[in-house]
């Protein structure tokens, strides 16, 4: 087989050289004269494989290593019989970890009080409903906004949107649908953003067009938002005013956990050998973890336990300050250096890895931590 795969997907040559003769190509350089003899292709969300890419090409199979498919054109890749998979559910884990580092980091510099807070939950899938799980375990009021999932169970555990307009957290998990009765494109938009109330954390980690980002802007000046946004409209061309104005602002790496780029690769290579109909025979080997013991005084301040050890594990702020030197770029040069933040993202693990090591027993601080998926000593 020939195969064309993006040069950032994780392990790439050692799970899909065995298959053939393998390509690595920048995801924004693969174009329809390198699939002229293609047989598969594996993308992430930065390709748009539709059938200006793919027309007069011999291609069958496609992969994206992603858990989204607003790049694909599905009916395309249907009426042309070309299989497809996705990788969804591979970073939920990674996602659902990036989006309580940043919860518990606001609210350590805040000094709110968590229990007890409302968190609203818009989308109810795999990272969504983890978010769920976690906020409950921390002990936050959960309010769940997902119209499809309601309309296919007819659970009244479903609020519509207009009822999270007064959660204190409010954090963003949907699809990029473009059109139809569950669009999605500018779901938050200046009307609804005006309706939030003042100082909330406001989380968007799902796709960029979700929110309209001058209303964002204008949202976060005026009723003084804690904006955390790791996707962005227009990407890899940002709003720069918006990026002053964010608490956190990161070039869409959410869930770019080891595990969680391991994990999409592994997805896509089972499928191909299904496709194939062959036994999978490669299996990622991953990296000792340095550092793996956590340890934590575990008095009562709970919350101030977690921040600890959530932001000594994942320097979200890092991310942040990395993502801010894009300002220093000319305007022209911005977007490749959007681009080399995420190819050259450092090395970050998930909580999984880790065992914590508590001063002393805390059984509500270990229920928590276990909901993590932290090992506890």
């Amino acid at each position: 087989m020939n195969i064309v795969v993006d040069e950032n997907i994780s392990y790439a040559k050692e799970a899909f050289s065995g298959f053939g003769n393998i390509r690595l190509l920048h995801g924004r350089k693969i174009t329809n004269a390198e699939l002229r003899d293609a047989d598969a292709l594996i993308v992430r969300s930065i390709t748009h494989v539709n059938k200006e890419l793919l027309g007069g090409t011999p291609l069958k199979f496609v992969g994206t290593a992603t858990i989204g498919t607003d790049h694909i054109d599905l009916e395309y890749l249907r009426s042309q019989e070309i299989f497809f998979t996705d990788a969804k559910g591979c970073n939920a884990d990674a996602v659902a970890e990036y989006v309580f580092t940043s919860i518990f980091y606001l609210t350590h510099k805040y000094g709110i009080d968590i229990k007890d807070k409302t968190i609203g939950v818009v989308g109810i899938g795999n990272i969504g409903s983890r978010i769920v799980r976690l906020a409950k375990s921390v002990g936050m009021q959960v309010l769940k906004n997902d119209p499809p999932l309601q309309r296919q169970n007819g659970s009244s555990e479903y609020v519509p949107l207009k009822n999270i307009y007064d959660a204190d957290i409010i954090t963003l998990h949907v699809p990029l649908n473009k059109e139809g009765i569950d669009k999605t494109v500018r779901l938050f938009n200046h009307e609804n953003l005006s309706k939030l109330k003042d100082g909330i954390i406001f989380i968007n980690a799902s796709r960029g067009q979700v929110v309209d980002n001058n209303a964002l802007l204008s949202a976060v000046n005026s009723k003084k938002l804690k904006a955390v946004l790791d996707v962005w409209e227009n990407e890899p061309e940002i709003n720069a005013s918006l990026l002053d104005n964010v608490e956190f602002g990161t070039p869409h790496i959410a869930g770019y956990s080891l595990e969680g780029k391991i994990n999409g690769t592994v997805l896509i290579y089972n499928a191909l050998c299904k496709y194939l109909n062959i036994t999978p025979a490669w299996k990622p080997v991953l990296p000792a973890v340095e550092n793996s013991e956590v340890k934590i005084s575990s008095g009562k301040n709970i919350e101030e336990a977690m921040y600890r050890i959530f932001n000594g594990i994942y320097d979200i702020k890092r991310d942040d300050m990395n993502m801010r030197l894009i300002k220093e770029k000319p305007p022209a040069e911005r977007p490749a250096y959007f681009d080399l933040l995420r190819k050259h993202y450092p090395l970050r693990r998930e909580f999984s890895n880790y065992q914590i090591k508590l001063t002393q027993t805390n059984e509500e601080l270990i229920k928590i931590l276990s909901a993590f998926r932290f090992k506890i000593a």
